[in-house]
């Protein structure tokens, strides 16, 4: 969650530290700092809030140290203050550390250094790892590598690690345990980031670290080492995106930008996943996306486990894939499934779903599965599968089988275009899969392709026809303080997805729920100051949708409803219309999220709110 920049090379590492900063604060940050190594010491400056509270520290410095460290913290273990912010320090301020992740044994750490006499300063779990290093160095550790070899055979937890210190001047090191945390190889330059986008615009050329891996830096070159010392040989690639996909390029927010990407998403998707000459003669499926046979070889059952937005968009595979390929589907919390998992069941394909590849409880469920599997050998090899952004993440390297969702470096937080993209691989999973087992006909696939082919130019039709209404329409929830979403069938994780943006971003207290649960309870929040947003688009549970939402209007709510542009009796129904194009009921979420996801954006903005980089929220999850 916390974003970490390392630097080693000929040029000033601080420019280097904060530019790197600056392409990691989609991770979300309340504190900053970096640390270099000028006139045979630490030079560390920290700052609460924004990077701009750090430049304007900066603004006098006349430091041109060629190495250094720097952070974005979120907070876990003690306020967001400036003297909590990283890197820390030991006592006599001669080792520095910057550290993503928990330190779960800090506790214990710290009560034993202080009886050594280390003296700390601030209320994190970090600050026990330069102190515990300074004690490696007393009891023998001759090298800086060798001592943190020591002390992360100490620390206990998920962690990402990077650090100097004045007596090892020309070295960096680095560590990761369960975090993430890439190295960029340069000429005569090396970095070391927690993701990619800091690095792109200095090199392309990347190393990702695994767990218990420990990496020495200098201007000669890099080693890799396992935790017990042994070297380990690593192999670099080439990332295949460049810098300009990280920028605005024109848009006020990188969510807006992110929104109008969508139908570019759905393009590429399907021209990576469908086969173009396909008909319904055709004997062959007309997906392409080359799994092995072993997934879907005699399979009874599918669990999904995922967090947040992603979680929605599993709710929505999960439909699709009873409805189409009538495949027994449940999706379930990763948070929840890592800790009380389901009974295992046999030929049971598991796919977890990360925006990322790194979410910590996604990553923690699927491994549990795994372990699950090959401890009970009635149950076979374990089959899992991933649906990611990142196909060079942890969550691919783990269970080797990826449906990329091809939507490009997502910068906001509030998730969006990656959403589209969870959404679309679900659909041609489902497709495949109803194919394998003659669960639909070929005419019905036809007709589903041909509705997906038609939904980039949809998608553009309402963000063209409904920006500036929606834009308009913001103002009126300028004292709102609470949202009830509400949908039935496929929608209901609109609905709940609607919320979670709303919430996200501008704050304002948001719930989704099933239409058809109003009356069982929730329907005593309404009143004229709770504002209702219903999704009731043609289908086999239009006519409900429609009932259960003139039930809010009768409560005085105000009646804001996602409905086919078609629909000519919406009007009189809703108090405000968000219309979309004609569309298949099983196509409809690619189209109903989009109002909401623009709603959220401008109510945001209309509130002069953080949009991007929403308080307390982080990009990349990867703590528990």
């Amino acid at each position: 969650m916390c974003g970490i920049v390392g630097y080693i090379g000929t040029k000033q590492a601080q420019s280097i530290l904060v530019s790197g900063l600056e392409k990691l604060e989609y991770r979300g940050y309340d504190s900053a700092g970096i640390a270099t190594i000028d006139q045979n010491k630490i030079d560390c400056v920290r700052a609460k809030g924004k990077l701009q509270n750090l430049r304007t520290k900066l603004e006098t410095s006349s430091n041109s140290s060629p190495i250094g460290i720097g952070h974005t913290r979120w907070a876990t273990h003690g306020k967001p203050e400036e003297y909590n912010a990283h890197p820390h320090t030991d006592t006599a301020r001669r080792i520095a550390v910057v550290q993503n992740g928990i330190i779960e044994n800090y506790r214990e750490l710290r009560d034993n250094l202080k009886t050594k006499g280390h003296e700390f300063r601030s209320d994190t779990d970090t600050e026990v790892i330069p102190h515990l290093l300074a004690e490696c160095f007393k009891q023998g550790a001759v090298t800086l590598l060798d001592a943190v070899q020591k002390a992360v055979h100490q620390l206990e937890g998920a962690f990402a690690i990077a650090v100097l210190s004045a007596d090892h001047p020309d070295e960096l090191i680095v560590a990761r345990q369960q975090a993430p945390l890439v190295l960029g190889i340069g000429d005569g330059e090396f970095f070391c980031a927690s993701d990619t986008p800091a690095l792109v615009q200095y090199t392309q050329v990347v190393v990702q670290l695994e767990n218990e891996e420990i990496a020495r830096l200098t201007t000669g070159g890099y080693q890799v080492y396992n935790f017990k010392g042994e070297p380990v040989k690593k192999t670099p690639r080439t990332l295949n995106w460049n810098p300009i996909a990280v920028e605005k390029q024109g848009f006020k927010h990188f969510m807006a930008k992110e929104i109008y990407e969508q139908p570019a998403v759905v393009r590429t998707c399907l021209e990576a996943y469908l086969d173009p000459d396909w008909t319904v003669d055709s004997n062959q499926s007309p997906i392409k996306l080359d799994l092995p046979e072993s997934i879907y070889e005699n399979l009874e059952h599918i669990q999904i486990v995922a967090c947040g937005t992603s979680l929605h968009a599993g709710m929505v595979g999960r439909y699709l894939l009873e409805h189409l390929a009538q495949i027994p589907t449940f999706v379930q919390y990763a948070s929840e499934f890592r800790y009380a998992p389901p009974p295992v069941m046999a030929n049971t394909l598991t796919i977890g779903i990360t925006q990322s590849g790194e979410t910590a409880d996604t990553l923690a469920a699927l491994e549990i599965e795994i372990f699950r599997r090959k401890n009970q050998p009635s149950a076979k090899q374990a089959r899992v599968m991933a649906v990611t952004n990142r196909t060079d993440s942890a969550i691919a390297r783990l269970v080797g089988t990826v449906i990329d969702t091809h939507a490009g470096m997502e910068i906001g937080v509030a998730a969006t275009k990656t959403f589209m993209g969870q959404l679309m691989a679900f659909y041609f999973l489902s497709l495949e899969i109803a194919y394998r087992r003659k669960t639909i006909t070929n005419q019905r696939m036809q007709d589903l392709i041909d509705g997906l082919k038609k939904l980039p130019s949809q998608i553009e039709i309402i963000l063209e026809s409904q920006e500036k209404y929606i834009e308009e329409l913001s103002h009126s929830f300028l004292d709102t303080q609470d949202v009830i979403f509400l949908g039935r069938g496929i929608n209901f994780p609109i609905a709940l997805e609607g919320a979670l943006k709303l919430k996200e971003i501008s704050y304002i207290h948001a719930e989704g729920y099933p239409s058809g649960e109003m009356k069982h309870g929730p329907i005593a929040l309404l009143d004229a100051k709770v504002p209702v947003v219903a999704v009731a688009v043609p289908g086999t549970v239009y006519e409900k949708a429609i009932s259960n939402a003139q039930e809010a209007k009768a409560r005085d709510s105000h009646l804001y409803g996602v409905v086919s542009a078609e629909d000519k009796d919406a009007a009189e129904i809703f108090d405000k219309v968000l219309p979309i194009p004609h569309v298949d009921e099983l196509l409809s979420p690619v189209l109903t999220v989009i109002p909401m996801q623009l709603m959220s954006y401008h109510i945001a903005a209309m509130r002069g709110l953080d949009v991007d980089q929403p308080r307390n929220l982080a990009k990349s999850v990867t703590v528990e």
